[in-house]
C-alpha cells in the first residue's frame, strides 16, 4: 500500500506532459533549467514539439537581457567587440580594428564581412565618426542554413547622410548614397522572397534584383509611387499634437508591411536628454498590395495572427503560435535609438501595441528591469534559431 501511494517517480514523466510544460515556458534559460533536472528529461523533452522561446535584447554593457524571466545572461564574443545591430540569431558586430562580422552567441559560428565604415566614408566623401554611424542588416534566407547568403547594410550616419552596402560576405557587390538616383531618403529595407525592398522617406518602394554580379542601375526599379495612404495620419491621433515618425519596412507571412511608429513630443528638448520628453502613441500599418495595377500601399487593422518586433538595428515577424509568450497581432517595440553620444535607459520606451484595440502596454514591469549601465552595444532583439 505504501508503494503505490508514492507513486511513480518524478523522472518517469509522460514525454506529452513534459512537452505541454515547456511549450508554457517562454523563457530559454526556464527551458534549460527544466532539461537539467534529469537525463530523461532531457533526452523526453527533445522529441517535443515546441514554440520558439521569447527573443532577448540585448544591452548597451554588453549583456543579453530575457524579458519573461527578467533575468540577465552573458554570452562570450570576441574581446573589444561590440554589437551595432542583429539579423534572427546573428549578431554584428564591430571589432576593435574596425573588422565586421557577424556571430551566432549560440553556436560560437563566424561569418567575416566588409569593412562597412570603409564603405561609408568612400561614399559619402567626407570624414565622420564611425562610432555614431547606425546599421540595419538583413538577408533574403537564414544564414544559419545560407551563410553564403547575400547580405544587406543600410548604413546611417551621424547626418542625414545613408548608404546601403549589399555585400556576398565578406567582398562588398554594391554601395549606393540615399540622395542619389535611384534611391533617394532610403529609410529601411527588407527581403522578401529572395528581392531587396528599399522604402523611401517619400513613401515610394522600390526593388533590387541582384544576379551574380551587379553593375548596372537598370537592376533597381520603382515598384510603389503612389503614396496613398502611406502620408496619412490615421484618425485617432490628435492633430493638435506633435509627432515624429519612425518606419520599419517587415517581412510579414509572405507580404511587406511598413509599420508606422507615432512618437509624440510632450515638451521641449532638454539638452542634457533630448528624448525624455517623448512617448510612443501609436503605430499604423500598411501593406504593399503588389498583385494591384498599379501596385499601392492598403491600410491594415490585423496581421494575420503574426506577431511583429520592431528596432532600429532589426524587424521580424512570426507566427504567434511559433513564439512563446507573443500575442497575436501585437507589436512588441523597443526605444528608438538615439545618436551613440546620448545614454539613455535603453527600457524608456518599450512596449507592446495591441493592433485589435489600439492599446500600448509595458513590455516588462519597471521592476523587472535591471538597472542601467553605459556602454557601446546598440539594443536589438535577438531570435532563438531553435525551440530549445
Amino acid at each position: 500500500m505504501m508503494e503505490a501511494a508514492q507513486g511513480r517517480p518524478w523522472s518517469d514523466l509522460q514525454p506529452e506532459l513534459l512537452g505541454l510544460v515547456l511549450s508554457r515556458l517562454p523563457s530559454l534559460a526556464d527551458r534549460v533549467r527544466l532539461r537539467a533536472v534529469c537525463h530523461p528529461w532531457r533526452s523526453n523533452s527533445l522529441q517535443q514539439p515546441l514554440p520558439l522561446p521569447f527573443p532577448w535584447l540585448t544591452l548597451p554593457n554588453g549583456t543579453f537581457f530575457s524579458i519573461p524571466g527578467s533575468e540577465v545572461h552573458r554570452m562570450p564574443v570576441p574581446n573589444g567587440a561590440s554589437c551595432r545591430g542583429s539579423i534572427d540569431n546573428w549578431l554584428f558586430l564591430i571589432h576593435s580594428d574596425d573588422e565586421c562580422t557577424l556571430m551566432n552567441p549560440f553556436s560560437k559560428s563566424m561569418l567575416e564581412l566588409p569593412n562597412l565604415a570603409t564603405v561609408r566614408q568612400r561614399e559619402v566623401h567626407y570624414q565622420s565618426n564611425p562610432e555614431q554611424f547606425l546599421y540595419k542588416l538583413v538577408a533574403p534566407s537564414p544564414l544559419d542554413s545560407s551563410p553564403d547568403s547575400l547580405v544587406a547594410a543600410l548604413i546611417i550616419g551621424d547626418g542625414i547622410m545613408k548608404t546601403l552596402c549589399v555585400s556576398q560576405p565578406p567582398i562588398v557587390t554594391c554601395s549606393f548614397r540615399f540622395n542619389m538616383r535611384p534611391l533617394p531618403g532610403l529609410l529601411d529595407v527588407a527581403f522578401l522572397d529572395g528581392k531587396l525592398y528599399v522604402l523611401s522617406g517619400s513613401g515610394k518602394l522600390y526593388i533590387l534584383e541582384f544576379c551574380k554580379n551587379l553593375g548596372s542601375n537598370s537592376n533597381i526599379k520603382s515598384i510603389i509611387d503612389d503614396y496613398g495612404d502611406f502620408l496619412d495620419m490615421p484618425e485617432c491621433f490628435p492633430r493638435k499634437k506633435i509627432y515624429m515618425l519612425k518606419f520599419y519596412l517587415v517581412e510579414c507571412g509572405g507580404g511587406l508591411l511598413v509599420v508606422k511608429r507615432f512618437i509624440r513630443v510632450m515638451g521641449p528638448f532638454p539638452r542634457d536628454d533630448p528624448f525624455g520628453n517623448t512617448q510612443t502613441a501609436g503605430f499604423d500599418v500598411l501593406k504593399a498590395d503588389l498583385h494591384s495595377n498599379p501596385c499601392q500601399w492598403r491600410r491594415i487593422s490585423e496581421l494575420g495572427g503574426h506577431a511583429l518586433f520592431v528596432g532600429q538595428h532589426g524587424s521580424k515577424s512570426l507566427p504567434a503560435t511559433e513564439c512563446c509568450g507573443s500575442q497575436e497581432d501585437c507589436i512588441y517595440f523597443i526605444f528608438y535609438h538615439p545618436p551613440p553620444k546620448f545614454s539613455p535607459n535603453p527600457f524608456y520606451d518599450c512596449g507592446v501595441y495591441n493592433m485589435r484595440n489600439g492599446r500600448i502596454t509595458p513590455l516588462m514591469s519597471q521592476t523587472a528591469a535591471p538597472a542601467h549601465d553605459g556602454g557601446q552595444w546598440r539594443s536589438t532583439w535577438v531570435f532563438h534559431a531553435g525551440a530549445v
